[in-house]
């Protein structure tokens, strides 16, 4: 089954680590994610850019409004995704929780839907 895994961050956080904890935790992750792959969990994994740089978008009655920055005012915020191939939510939660920013954040493990419902939203 595919899940997505949403890696929430406080940028304040990141942006404070030394730099030799940067590369600690940048060199763990990179380890972590090729050891997905080579045991076939990783279907796709990217970052993002600081949350500054996002617009968010909105239609309402026909009117498109744009915002600066995510709608959300929260702390942290989403610093990148890993999608991936687990056995079940047990096995996507263990692969989860070893994701090195896990530490400083949180990941939303959440299952992909194959495809849109009809008979329900979600």
């Amino acid at each position: 089954m595919k899940y997505i895994c949403l890696a929430y961050e406080e940028e304040r956080t990141l942006n404070s680590l030394s730099r030799r904890e940067w590369d600690s935790l940048r060199k763990e992750t990179l380890e972590y994610l090729v050891e997905l792959r080579e045991r076939g969990h990783v279907l796709s994994a990217e970052a993002l850019q600081s949350a500054r740089n996002a617009t968010t978008i909105r239609v309402r009655s026909g009117k498109t409004s744009i915002t600066d920055g995510p709608y959300a005012e929260t702390k942290e915020q989403l610093g990148g995704f890993f999608m991936i191939d687990a056995r079940d939510l047990n096995e996507a939660i263990q692969i989860a929780s070893r994701w090195p920013s896990a530490r400083l954040g949180s990941i939303e493990v959440r299952p992909i839907e194959e495809q849109l419902r009809e008979e329900s939203r979600y």
